[in-house]
């Protein structure tokens, strides 16, 4: 069997819905990559980095362990709360330490949405056609109902589209397009996605500049596949006022040994102050990194 880390399959962004014989379309949710494997040995859980997140996320540690030994699959964890999936309340699982996250698990309890099949009974199944590897995907989980659940797929691209038009109000950000012939494409961008450009929550993971007054946010935006922070736009002076208030009530995090540093649009890499837990922003941005995103709110009633 595979050992962790399994490289896992990426999607090139496109501007349009593709057309044409012999295409899948699946919705993209707003959560984070995972592969779950169960091995001889027990179950681990593996975010997109490799790194290893089984401690973070027991509700599906221990959901994955009624799957067959030398199981591999390729999915998104979700927590719903009010009607849709929401991208920061899987962040505050996502950072959880192993004290917090059973308690976690209790109120904010996270959901698996599969959409691929590595390996099955200790068979690697990657080089079979994605149709394949779909059918054996439903036959693996019909069974066992939630938390593990197959995302929904269809061929029919006007279906696609509608879904693409009426479910962000439920947190889906888009759609996954693959060709039913395709073998499972291990560290490459042989998918396509489509986004929105739209407004969506994103977990505000800590700020430039000071306290006093800080200068832009540091964001992880919902369904990104690498994980990669962002700097927003700059803040204007009311939103700097809100953070300022908003980080007087929450506990000041213990400060890092170095400061951690991301990469700023027209600055290069930038200093900035790391928040834990993460607060929430509503923000507006488009379907590429570029322009940055804009934030239109704090999301204090979260």
């Amino acid at each position: 069997m595979t050992p962790p880390p399994v490289r896992v399959a990426l999607a090139a962004s496109v501007r349009t819905l593709p057309r044409g014989p012999g295409l899948a379309y699946e919705p993209k949710f707003d959560g984070h990559r995972m592969v779950v494997l169960h091995t001889a040995e027990g179950v681990v859980l593996q975010a997109r980095s490799g790194r290893t997140v089984t401690a973070a996320f027991p509700d599906l540690a221990e959901a994955a362990r009624r799957l067959p030994a030398g199981t591999v699959l390729d999915g998104e964890v979700v927590v719903w709360h009010a009607g849709r999936t929401d991208f920061a309340l899987v962040q505050r699982r996502a950072a959880a330490t192993p004290a917090r996250a059973a308690a976690l698990a209790r109120t904010l309890p996270a959901s698996y949405a599969a959409f691929d099949v590595l390996e099955l009974a200790g068979l690697d199944v990657r080089a079979q056609p994605y149709a394949r590897r779909r059918a054996l995907l439903l036959d693996l989980l019909a069974p066992l109902g939630p938390p593990l659940q197959p995302v929904p797929m269809t061929t029919d691209p006007e279906l696609a589209e509608t879904w693409y038009e009426t479910l962000p109000a439920s947190g889906i950000e888009g759609l996954v397009v693959k060709r039913l012939d395709q073998p499972y494409p291990s560290g490459r961008r042989a998918w396509r996605k489509l986004r929105h450009t739209h407004v969506r929550d994103a977990a505000v993971i800590g700020y430039t500049g000071s306290a006093r007054r800080p200068l832009a946010l540091v964001l992880l935006l919902p369904g990104e596949d690498d994980e990669t922070p962002l700097v927003s736009s700059p803040l204007p002076p009311a939103l700097r006022a809100d953070l300022t208030a908003a980080l007087r009530t929450a506990p000041p995090p213990p400060p890092p040994p170095r400061p951690p540093t991301v990469t700023a649009i027209g600055l290069g890499e930038t200093a900035y102050t790391p928040l834990d837990p993460p607060l929430t922003a509503e923000i507006r941005h488009a379907s590429t990194r570029h322009p940055p995103p804009e934030v239109l709110r704090l999301r204090t009633d979260l």
